[in-house]
């Protein structure tokens, strides 16, 4: 006898209507989150500012026995203060750089006169003219950069607002974070203890990722404003916070900021205070990358070093300086989640 076909039964309605409620259900959460993604990437950020910030308050409100909220505002107030004080120092003496780079651009011309080789290149394309009508030209440039005083104020309110926001929804989850996330665990039932571990290597991820670039980035500026100091570049300190900001994004932030610190040695010595400089970059960036991280980050973030380009340059896809610095926790977090899903679905039995 031959075998006889296999007929798959049809499906019965019930069947139907639970995939035509998924698939409807699945496209409206989308169409939603779409509609929403500007506040949906606040309450992001929002998370990731509370999962920084919540060993130090608990640090802090395990040791001094005040009122939890007050121990948040008092960090908010200290973080203010330092935004304020490098504000003031910062801004007033990079617009004074740029002034003097401006006013002694023909000196540093006349300099680079003097090499035969550049002169040879200078008469026939006239690089030394171009370059000293560029920088006359720069602090008007800077002016015009900034735009009509309109559209400067509407967008200045606009950040404002989304700052407030991510500081008062941070605020909340640093106050009763916890008792939130355990109202969610126990709707879970049987998957609490998981999601409940799952939860604390994130967030432990996370923070020790966030304060260890934070160090790494004071350790920056310290041997910024140091080298600067010993070269006499003026403004040592101003430059060392700009080089300690910039050095809070992965890959790319260290360059861009001794770039900048680059044209701000050309103002004294030259050339002999930028070659000293950009050796100094190039020396300090392989002891940063080889064992200042591992030994700050230890196995605190253990990203794939694929998942880690993909991360930052998805976050700078983002045309933001903060999707950068939060590509790599980001990048951690999805990393842990799908290890974790990985291990219970290769640990469960496989049905007989």
């Amino acid at each position: 006898m031959g075998d006889r076909p296999v007929r798959l039964a049809a499906p019965s309605l019930r069947a139907v209507v639970r995939i035509v409620a998924i698939v409807v259900a699945c496209a409206l959460f989308l169409y939603l989150a779409w509609r929403l993604r500007d506040v949906l990437r606040l309450v992001v950020i929002s998370v990731f500012v509370a999962l920084a910030l919540l060993p130090v308050v608990d640090a802090i409100d395990s040791r001094i026995r005040v009122p939890r909220a007050a121990t948040i505002l008092a960090i908010y107030a200290a973080l203010a203060a330092g935004v304020v004080v490098v504000g003031v120092v910062v801004v007033p003496s990079m617009v004074r750089q740029v002034e003097q780079l401006a006013r002694d651009a023909p000196s540093y011309a006349q300099d680079l006169r003097k090499n035969d080789t550049f002169r040879h290149y200078d008469d026939r394309y006239d690089i030394v003219h171009k370059l000293e009508a560029d920088a006359r030209a720069l602090p008007s440039r800077l002016s015009r950069a900034t735009g009509p005083l309109q559209d400067v104020t509407v967008r200045a309110f606009g950040v404002i607002g989304q700052f407030v926001t991510v500081v008062s929804v941070a605020f909340v989850l640093l106050l009763n974070g916890r008792r939130y996330v355990g109202m969610a665990l126990r709707l879970t039932g049987a998957g609490e203890e998981r999601y409940r571990a799952l939860i604390v290597d994130i967030n432990q991820s996370v923070a020790r990722y966030m304060l260890g670039n934070i160090a790494i980035s004071v350790l920056a500026t310290l041997a910024t404003w140091l080298v600067l100091t010993v070269l006499g570049v003026p403004y040592a300190l101003s430059l060392g916070i700009v080089v300690g900001f910039f050095d809070l994004i992965p890959l790319v932030g260290a360059t861009i900021g001794a770039i900048l610190v680059a044209l701000a040695t050309l103002t004294v010595d030259f050339p002999t205070a930028t070659i000293v400089w950009v050796a100094f970059v190039i020396v300090y960036q392989r002891f940063e990358n080889y064992l200042v991280q591992p030994l700050v980050y230890g196995r605190a973030v253990n990203v794939s070093p694929l998942v880690t380009i993909l991360g930052v340059l998805a976050g700078a896809s983002m045309q933001s300086i903060l999707g950068a610095l939060l590509a790599i926790p980001v990048a951690a977090a999805v990393q842990i989640i799908m290890r974790d899903w990985w291990a219970n679905r290769t640990a469960a039995p496989e049905p007989a």
